[in-house]
């Protein structure tokens, strides 16, 4: 493949029309980064070249493994020193970044360039508040004193719309929401007003709304700093509204570069081609009945599948595999020196909805609207306080520990995190028989056999039993979390945010696996997700979930198409769309987190009032409002 060199004369004049010099802040030319592998020097970014505007947004896009993130570390000089070799050149504010000693790149950090990365509790420290946290920065790169440096921080963080600024100054990471989280990264990047701002994947893990904030936030921060930025995602949506131009990388080779109208409409490359037809489109199921499956990108060529139709599963006219009325679930609040209690979390109130087998019924809403509790105290992993439960002729809320277990057959969970809720220690095969063995379904040999044909059933080989899960990649890993769950011939499976972390075409291999064993299994789906564009082409009915309380549930096609509840329409609003025209639209920051459901000891819920607007597609009329 042939590496593409820094942009030309179009990108120079497209800087002097935003006023700016024709000098990058960034020049990167043949980056090729190698790690140590096995006792030989494995390259995972070669010829990699491209320049960096001052003002300017440059995107990388590109799945994992294709060396985007390892771009950007090396421009850090982030990567372990024994393990890693950089090879090329990086100038940055018109320093040679590889010749630099330890102690000079140190200041260059935080000075010439800062990173946002992804996950932001891992990058704050639990035990600091977070205004020592950012004043820290101030006083390492600068002179000032601790007042200068708390009065900076306050000012970053009003900067940054974080409310209430002076008074959250002393408060931990944990005090925190995770978009809240995101912005106190953005303000610790800014503290030293660097010329170059790299952020690493930083609205992937974030809702739909919270990411359209922070999204908001990079694009006026960098218009008030002229600050340049250099994006690092795999969400098109997100590199059409905030890129001046893309770079799209596949295997560690920068494939295509260009102006992003230019990549989105008239891209050249196959995989662009490919990676741009893959994204789910919110509105792309207008007319459409039925599920729809998800386009995939081959691995080898970077070429298109051509997405299919799922046949109807459903079965309204028998009993619904799971119905639930009135589930409230409620945490206590304690405080003071005895620890009394002194009111609730009132996570999940008066909730009730039927599921139909053969049926996926989508759970939406942002972090903390209680739709994973929802999940949870429905598998009665979490005790509810109320409500009544029936899944498959289980009243699950009466169940002792024996017939709990039992019941356990008939629903599984999907977690978001694989490796989280896989045991390091136990090779895959154990893990998918052990539930079978536990259960007293077989003898271990039959176990095993049925583990064998569950990984083949989701698309891995029987000769990986063997192994252990840190030596499978993430969209494996979730696969056999899928077989593992499977393993009890249940009815009905809960995925909570089962694929939200994903890169796009293992997001869309997953979604097609779970269509197709619904397919050829008959089985339910509560479906828990914030991300709209999937939860609209997988499913059949949609409930969207606001403190703890459902506002709108209906078929699909009524709540995108025609959805009521102000909340609804925020949520469809904030997605974002890969068509580079809405790049200068601004959807108005907020500075409000999502309202708190914790409520005094006295409090009682009010009854909420519904309206059919058409059959089956019920809006709340009274009641919480965003």
């Amino acid at each position: 493949m042939t590496a593409l060199g820094p942009v030309g004369t179009r990108t120079m004049k497209q800087g002097n029309e935003m006023g700016q010099t024709a000098k990058p802040v960034l020049s990167v030319k043949d980056l090729t980064t190698s790690f140590l592998v096995d006792g030989q020097w494995k390259q995972v970014v070669r010829d990699v070249s491209f320049d960096v505007m001052p003002g300017e947004t440059v995107a990388i896009v590109g799945e994992s493994g294709s060396g985007k993130s390892v771009t950007s570390l090396s421009v850090m000089r982030l990567l372990a020193k024994n393990q890693s070799r950089v090879a090329g050149s990086i100038v940055l504010n018109g320093k040679d970044i590889l010749a630099l000693s330890d102690k000079e790149m140190r200041r260059v950090r935080g000075n010439d360039a800062a990173m946002i990365f992804q996950e932001p509790m891992t990058s704050l420290n639990p035990i600091f508040t977070i205004g020592r946290q950012i004043s820290e920065a101030l006083t390492c790169h600068g002179e000032m004193s601790r007042t200068e440096a708390r009065a900076e921080t306050v000012r970053l963080l009003e900067k940054v719309r974080i409310p209430n600024a002076a008074s959250r100054f002393d408060e931990y990471p944990h005090q925190f929401s995770g978009g809240m989280r995101q912005r106190v990264m953005i303000a610790m990047a800014l503290a030293s007003r660097p010329k170059l701002l790299i952020a690493d994947e930083p609205t992937t893990a974030l809702d739909v709304t919270i990411q359209g904030q922070i999204l908001d936030l990079i694009k006026l921060l960098q218009a008030e700093e002229g600050m340049a930025v250099l994006f690092i995602t795999h969400d098109m949506g997100v590199v059409a509204e905030i890129s001046d131009r893309t770079i799209v990388m596949y295997r560690g080779e920068a494939v295509e570069t260009g102006l992003t109208d230019d990549i989105f409409h008239r891209g050249k490359h196959p995989y662009t081609r490919a990676l741009l037809s893959a994204v789910p489109q919110l509105g792309s199921m207008s007319g459409q009945q039925w599920p729809l499956r998800f386009p995939i990108v081959d691995a080898t060529t970077g070429e298109l599948s051509v997405p299919v139709a799922v046949a109807d599963t459903v079965d309204r006219g028998k009993t619904p595999v799971l119905e639930v009325k009135n589930l409230t679930t409620r945490f206590a609040v304690r405080g003071g020196l005895f620890g009394t209690r002194t009111g609730a979390i009132h996570a999940v109130e008066d909730v009730s909805f039927n599921l139909f087998q053969g049926e996926t019924l989508s759970l939406v809403g942002e972090s903390g609207c209680g739709k994973s509790t929802t999940g949870r105290s429905i598998t009665r992993l979490i005790e509810p306080n109320g409500g009544k439960v029936n899944l498959d002729g289980y009243d699950v809320t009466g169940l002792d520990q024996a017939s709990l277990r039992r019941m356990r057959r008939s629903i599984q969970m999907i977690f978001q995190d694989p490796f989280a809720s896989l045991n390091p220690r136990m090779a895959i095969g154990n893990t998918v028989a052990e539930p079978i063995i536990e259960h007293g379904l077989g003898t271990r040999a039959q176990a095993r056999e049925k583990a064998a044909d569950l990984l083949e059933r989701v698309g891995l080989k029987a000769d990986m039993m063997a192994r252990y899960p840190h030596e499978f990649s993430g969209g494996q890993r979730q696969r056999i979390c899928i077989a593992r769950a499977l393993a009890l011939d249940p009815k009905v499976i809960v995925a909570d945010e089962s694929v939200s972390a994903l890169d796009v075409s293992i997001k869309a291999q997953i979604c097609n696996l779970l269509l197709d064993l619904q397919q050829s299994l008959k089985l339910a789906f509560l479906f828990i997700s914030h991300d709209m564009a999937v939860v609209e082409r997988v499913s059949h009915r949609v409930a969207v979930m606001y403190l703890g309380e459902i506002v709108e549930i209906g078929p699909r096609d009524a709540v995108f198409g025609n959805p009521q509840h102000p909340y609804t329409k925020n949520l469809i609003a904030a997605v974002p769309v890969p068509d580079p025209a809405r790049r200068g639209i601004r959807r108005g920051l907020s500075t409000d987190e999502l309202k708190s459901p914790i409520r005094s000891i006295d409090y009682i819920a009010p009854k909420r009032i519904y309206s059919e607007i058409t059959p089956g597609h019920l809006v709340q009329v009274a009641g919480a409002t965003p």
